[in-house]
């Protein structure tokens, strides 16, 4: 029966977002600079359909296709339309201040899109193959978005930066899954796992491609001690890439994390395990340290990542589907308050004016009380303060972490949660108690000041009601 063609339909949505992809590219050449908002609006168009048929093809069982290559289950629907709104709310965000700096065009929004084609790969991959394809087609994507604006010597600095350091986590993870299959014999993810169970393979050599496979992952989750690049991308490249890496990849990261540590590697839980407690208390630590040096914005924020994905990775420890879950919360709750945050940069920010420093944001409450209340909102539930949804995040990977017995590990990650308080709380005050050094208005256009205040107040209202995010999270991992 090999001869029939394999069932497309779990792909669809990935095979409709390529076409569109080559519909900007050729609408761009068309319609020129004088209608270049056209671009904006189909890549808009694209994700909408995108969402639509991923609903339109859901179903509650697990199907495989592309000779078990590609698997369409929960976890991948619930993942991608999380990635489809994260992304079309990240082009809203963009959109004013991409225009203002030359970056509006056909090329910015392919590369979006290709990066979300990507994604949606790398959260549906079941073959190691397949998984590394959708990574590398993200990575590339992001670095030439990185060094998209060619007269900035930081952005293109940062672009080789980041092309460097990630081409050597790609070639860790390369290696390490060539052990693994030069061992297991096998490439899928499934018969991975099979193999592993058996106990019939050589331990020693699973487990160094297993040191390499981590290192690989724990780069696209910016985890320390793989965290060199995060601090320099976030200072050199325009805020509206920095605000796409920071967002969307991270969910992709998390599925692809879940498909090859919780699926293919279940049965060497007690080898990355130690793995991952070791690295989530290095990124709590240098994460939330570094981060009080800091005086410029972008950067504190990529070590406020680094410490974030530290958290994260708790849920993971325990090894189990409510740490996945919690993980899962974790990250997806992370990714609300990050466009948040970068939203509110990018809509200080004016035209040969960006925010960069912590001082840019003092005296915002005489200028205008009620962003001055949302980034408080933002703010707060970074440093896990209740009763925004935060809190409930870092509560949740703490009681998955406790209930393995790991309490020491959920103690320490209380301290440098509070050490981090300290920062977030910082601009608090800047914003509340200090004089504005710039009384410029702040003239958002009408979208994204609604859907900026939507934002704040969503991390609110999910603070106030977390059952809802939460039972989602669940039900996608079981």
């Amino acid at each position: 029966m090999n001869f029939l063609p394999p069932n497309l339909a779990p792909a669809y949505p990935e095979i409709f977002l390529l076409v569109m992809v080559c519909v900007v590219l050729l609408a761009d050449l068309m319609v020129g600079k004088k209608m270049h908002y056209v671009t904006y609006l189909l890549a808009q168009i694209a994700l909408f359909g995108c969402a639509l048929i991923t609903f339109i093809t859901s179903v509650p069982e697990v199907i495989y296709t592309f000779s078990g290559m590609f698997v369409d289950d929960t976890l991948a629907d619930v993942l991608k339309m999380m990635v489809y709104i994260t992304v079309s709310i990240f082009l809203v965000y963009s959109h004013k201040y991409i225009d203002m700096r030359g970056m509006f065009s056909g090329e910015f929004f392919s590369l979006v899109l290709f990066a979300t084609l990507g994604m949606m790969v790398m959260i549906s991959g079941s073959n190691f193959l397949t998984l590394y394809l959708g990574l590398e087609l993200l990575s590339l994507s992001l670095f030439t978005m990185v060094a998209l604006q060619r007269d900035s010597a930081v952005a293109t600095e940062a672009a080789m930066k980041f092309f460097v350091l990630g081409a050597l986590a790609s070639g860790f993870l390369l290696y390490g899954m060539s052990l693994v299959y030069g061992v297991t014999g096998a490439l899928d993810v499934a018969r991975v796992s099979e193999v592993i169970q058996s106990g019939s393979v050589n331990s020693t050599v699973l487990v160094v491609g297993l040191v390499f496979i981590i290192a690989g992952i724990s780069f696209k989750l910016s985890v320390a001690p793989f965290h060199m690049w995060v601090p320099d991308v976030y200072q050199g490249a325009p805020t509206a890439v920095v605000l796409f890496i920071g967002s969307a990849p991270k969910l992709a990261a998390f599925g692809f994390a879940i498909r090859i540590l919780a699926d293919g590697m279940e049965g060497m839980v007690a080898d990355w395990q130690g793995m991952l407690i070791i690295l989530a208390v290095l990124s709590m630590m240098v994460g939330n340290l570094a981060a009080i040096a800091q005086t410029n914005i972008k950067r504190m924020l990529a070590y406020s990542t680094i410490s974030h994905m530290g958290f994260m990775l708790l849920g993971f420890i325990s090894a189990d589907e409510n740490g996945y879950s919690s993980s899962m919360f974790y990250i997806v709750v992370y990714v609300i308050v990050t466009l948040g945050t970068f939203g509110i940069i990018m809509l200080l920010s004016r035209e040969e004016f960006e925010v960069e420093k912590l001082d840019d944001f003092k005296g915002l409450n005489r200028r205008n009380p009620w962003y001055a209340f949302i980034t408080l909102l933002f703010m707060f539930s970074l440093a896990g303060i209740p009763p925004t949804v935060g809190f409930y995040a870092k509560l949740s990977v703490l009681q998955a972490v406790i209930s393995v017995g790991y309490v020491w590990l959920a103690v320490a990650a209380v301290i440098f949660s509070l050490i981090g308080a300290f920062y977030y709380l910082r601009i608090v005050k800047l914003m509340y108690f200090d004089e504005p050094e710039s009384n410029v208005p702040i003239s958002p256009h009408g979208d994204v000041e609604l859907l900026i205040s939507a934002n704040g107040l969503a991390v609110l209202v999910f603070g106030i009601f977390p059952q809802t995010l939460m039972t989602l999270c669940v039900y996608a991992i079981q």
